[in-house]
């Protein structure tokens, strides 16, 4: 037998020469255990199985690693799980919802004379829960809704369908039945394309699709379609209901509303940022904060990479018509249009970010001038954003807002003045350059906030929103 010597490195605080001795059969055999189990105790931590250079390694090896890293791994899963929790309580309440609305529905298994009158069929009713129920009620009812309409229609089309088919010849009933399935699978298909249908009815259509070809094609085969269609749309249709009542009934999680804060949350961030940069930009670099310290320049981050879903949003919560404070004709449309608009105007202001950490110094004879009007602009024009979040959160008219756009305007104006009244001779343009970019930026800003503030108020008007009591001082 002949001894090769491998040399193997794990990523431990001292490298570990393993001696592995191969006979002619390919086995190996680890020599080393005592002293391997003994490093492990030294560093639990520092073992990864999955790594490269280990992977070739003794069974014993790897299973001692295993053993060393499971408590570890079993204590981080658990903080990971509760903080999931801690993030958002309805995700554990939203579980335990699905684990209900299912042991509901295995009841037509359960009880026999449920199961006698429904038969096998029962387990389409388990299905249909799985598929159906979402975190969401607008969610939810969009999918439960088009799935109930979409195998009501489809399943009676399918029966049509195939009577037609059987008043035809033994030879032509494939042959019709084939044709009806081809037109009609290919025109849902086609309209599935269609924007409108698509946001909207898509599943349904999908649904539709598939439980046509279901009810057509096996009832080839089938001699009793009725009676299959009737308990497979039963089992669906009570399926659904079962999902929605659960759903709307314990603790409900209305996206309308979710929708409604995010929109909210974004305009008040913008607002915050304005508010914060027109104080922070005009101090002495060694006054300033570091980036990380500054509470509106995280949230302003979080607006920039946040995923821009209001349209999905918007389309689930025409879904949801029994909600008290928006009804069934709420104008969610105008909810993307705001959203639209504060990403716009968000990303205009994003180049105000890159002058905060400047080593130049903004104190100078041309930053003193401006410091008053840019200021100015900043915190009128943060206090009308922050009122506009405040009346989409609350559902108030916004009034007070168009005197701070006002104020901003005739900042602007000052602003403009002392732009075109710098002499620019004795000036070091490099020096005066961040100034002046930032001035020009608060300048573009405002008009984007002027076309937000249009948008709450037709939101206003579109959705009655009311009007706060004023308050009288005695």
């Amino acid at each position: 037998m002949e001894e090769d010597f491998a040399v193997f490195e794990f990523p431990f605080t001292a490298k570990l020469e393993t001696l592995v001795a191969k006979d002619n059969n390919g086995l190996y055999y680890t020599r080393l255990a005592a002293e391997l189990e003994a490093l492990v105790a030294k560093d639990n931590n520092a073992i990864n199985i999955a790594d490269p250079k280990i992977e070739n390694a003794g069974p014993f090896t790897r299973a001692c690693g295993w053993h060393k890293l499971l408590p570890n791994k079993i204590v981080e899963m658990a903080k990971k799980i509760k903080k999931l929790g801690q993030d958002d309580p309805q995700r554990i309440i939203h579980s335990l919802k699905v684990g209900l609305a299912l042991t509901l529905v295995s009841l037509f298994y359960y009880i026999q004379p449920l199961y006698d009158r429904i038969g096998e069929n029962s387990i389409w009713a388990v299905i249909i829960v799985i598929l159906v129920f979402e975190f969401s009620v607008g969610a939810t009812l969009g999918k439960g809704l088009n799935r109930m309409l979409a195998t009501l229609s489809a399943g009676a089309l399918g029966v049509g369908v195939h009577h037609l088919a059987t008043l035809s010849s033994e030879k032509g009933e494939p042959i019709v039945l084939g044709f009806f399935v081809a037109m009609i699978a290919a025109t849902v298909t086609f309209v599935r394309f269609f924007p409108t249908m698509k946001a909207r009815y898509d599943y349904g259509l999908l649904i539709f699709i598939l439980t046509f070809s279901l009810v057509s094609v096996s009832g080839y085969r089938v001699d009793k379609v009725l009676q299959m269609a009737h308990q497979r749309v039963t089992t669906i249709i009570l399926g659904s209901i079962i999902a929605i009542v659960i759903c709307i009934c314990i603790r409900p999680v209305w996206i309308g509303e979710e929708l409604q804060n995010l929109i909210a949350n974004n305009i008040e961030k913008l607002g915050n940022f304005l508010q914060g940069f027109g104080s922070e930009f005009f101090k002495i670099p060694e006054d300033r904060q570091p980036l990380s310290d500054i509470a509106f320049i995280q949230g302003y981050k979080s607006l920039l990479t946040s995923k821009n879903n209001e349209e999905t949003m918007a389309n689930l919560a025409r879904w949801e018509m029994w909600h008290h404070r928006f009804g069934l004709f709420h104008p969610w449309k105008q909810y993307v249009k705001i959203g639209t608009l504060t990403w716009q105007c968000a990303y205009k202001i994003e180049a105000l970010n890159n002058y905060l950490n400047s080593k130049i110094q903004t104190l100078n004879e041309f930053g003193r001038k401006i410091q008053e009007p840019s200021t100015k602009i900043c915190s009128e024009s943060g206090k009308a954003l922050r009122e506009l979040a405040s009346a989409v959160k609350k559902m108030n008219q916004p009034t007070s807002v168009n005197a701070h756009i006002e104020n901003s305007k005739t900042a602007i104006e000052n602003l403009k003045f002392m732009l075109d009244t710098y002499h620019l001779e004795d000036a070091d343009l490099q020096e005066i350059m961040p100034s002046a970019e930032v001035a020009l930026t608060l300048i573009d800003v405002v008009p984007c906030i002027v076309k937000i503030a249009d948008a709450v108020q037709e939101l206003a008007s579109l959705a009655h929103f009311k009007t706060p009591a004023t308050r009288v001082s005695p």
